[in-house]
């Protein structure tokens, strides 16, 4: 691992006591390059960082030297090898990815089409698992990749198990935004479906975030390992109808209801 350098007058108390702040800021620029869609060049991560140009630039430097990040040929940030390698080794030691994971291929198995397993956190849903479609045309969806919740199978099935006041606070902050013509435009168009969700215990995607896609999701709630989140059936529209959802919502359930009795079993007590 190569050297990490401070400024000539840095003394011990100093650095304890800004590291802090400092750490924050350099996992903030990290966080801001590996989600970006597309490498960032340095004129857009000062945009979009809000921070000083000489310290981002030294943010930037430190992420680079220590393999974090990658500066491409053409002046692009990237995420580099060694973010990937950590990456990597989460997703595979992740104790409820594992535990999910025969059920999410037996649910596979019974539907043919992609299944997802995501969990909440803060206004997204973060996908943790997935296991591909048979058919010929799949999900170009991706391990780590973040939607918001409110226009996802997944994300509005993990909404609606959260107690109502964790729920209203965090709709507050939502933005609405209109990804599709179907997309909920609204708290309370939210909220009337979230009241039906509850009721039938799984939650539809129409085309919300993605025009074509479609998908059945049910909740996971264990509540004492502080996991909310969802399993899912995601396919094509042409190709999934909704009466197919309809009928695809009873194996859902049954997948997220047997994922969360092995949470309880092979995850112990919890907190």
């Amino acid at each position: 691992m190569a050297k990490r350098e401070f400024d000539r007058d840095d003394d011990v108390g100093r650095v304890a006591a800004n590291d802090t702040g400092t750490l924050g800021k350099a996992i903030a620029v990290l966080e801001l390059v590996s989600t970006a869609q597309t490498p960032l060049r340095f004129t857009e991560i000062l945009a979009l960082s809000g921070q000083p140009r000489g310290t981002l630039h030294r943010h930037l430097s430190h992420l680079v030297e220590e393999g974090l990040l990658n500066l491409a040929p053409d002046l692009r940030y990237e995420p580099g090898m060694r973010l990937l390698k950590f990456a990597s080794n989460a997703w595979a030691k992740n104790q409820f990815r594992t535990v999910a994971e025969p059920h999410l291929k037996t649910l596979h198995e019974r539907t043919g089409e992609t299944v997802h397993l995501g969990i909440l956190h803060g206004q997204e849903i973060i996908y943790l698992d997935k296991v591909e479609s048979r058919q010929a045309v799949r999900m170009n969806s991706q391990i780590g990749n973040a939607s918001p919740v409110y226009c996802t199978g997944v994300g509005k099935a993990a909404l609606s198990v959260l107690p109502q006041k964790r729920l209203d606070d965090l709709m507050a902050q939502f933005s609405f935004h209109s990804y599709t013509p179907t997309t909920h435009r609204s708290a309370s168009e939210l909220m009337a479906e979230l009241l039906m969700v509850r009721r039938v215990g799984y939650a539809f995607d129409r085309e919300e975030h993605e025009s074509g896609i479609r998908c059945v999701a049910a909740p996971i709630d264990a509540p004492r390992h502080g996991i909310v989140a969802g399993v899912s059936v995601t396919g094509p529209a042409y190709r999934v109808a909704m009466e197919q959802l309809e009928i695809w919502a009873v194996v859902v359930k049954e997948a997220a209801h047997a994922i969360e009795r092995d949470v309880e079993v092979r995850l112990g007590p919890g907190r």
